[in-house]
């Protein structure tokens, strides 16, 4: 029979933790939609005192000393890209986190990536 230690630890995983444990329930961000590359950088602030970081708030804090964007971090954390965003989402509202703006392409203003890229990189994921 399984002892409580030995459910919540895989062989090969190591602890087990639900998704939804480290998000506190949550499943979509707040306020800030945060794309798979919206750059992100701390912005060097502290937190507040009422502000409490989660273990993982604060691996992704460290992180962002250097713009990266949340699908690095979720890869860098080992966590899943979604919980990431909800996260760096919670960090830009305490004002911990921004976004670095991008320049733009010469000629283009729509901020929208060039579809045929985009149709390129499908069919090469396709491939794989």
């Amino acid at each position: 029979m399984e002892t409580p230690r030995e459910r919540w630890v895989g062989a090969d995983a190591g602890p087990i933790v639900r998704p939804y444990a480290v998000t506190r329930g949550r499943t979509r961000p707040r306020g800030m939609d945060v794309d798979l590359v919206t750059l992100l950088v701390a912005t060097g602030r502290t937190p507040g005192e009422r502000v409490w970081l989660s273990r993982e708030q604060r691996r992704l804090l460290e992180l962002c000393r250097h713009p990266s964007t949340p699908a690095d971090l979720a890869s860098d954390t080992d966590l899943p890209l979604r919980v990431v965003q909800i996260l760096l989402a919670d960090l830009h509202q305490y004002g911990l986190v921004e976004e670095v703006p991008q320049a733009e392409p010469a000629g283009r203003s729509t901020g929208r990536p060039d579809p045929k890229i985009l149709m390129r990189v499908l069919d090469e994921l396709r491939r794989l």
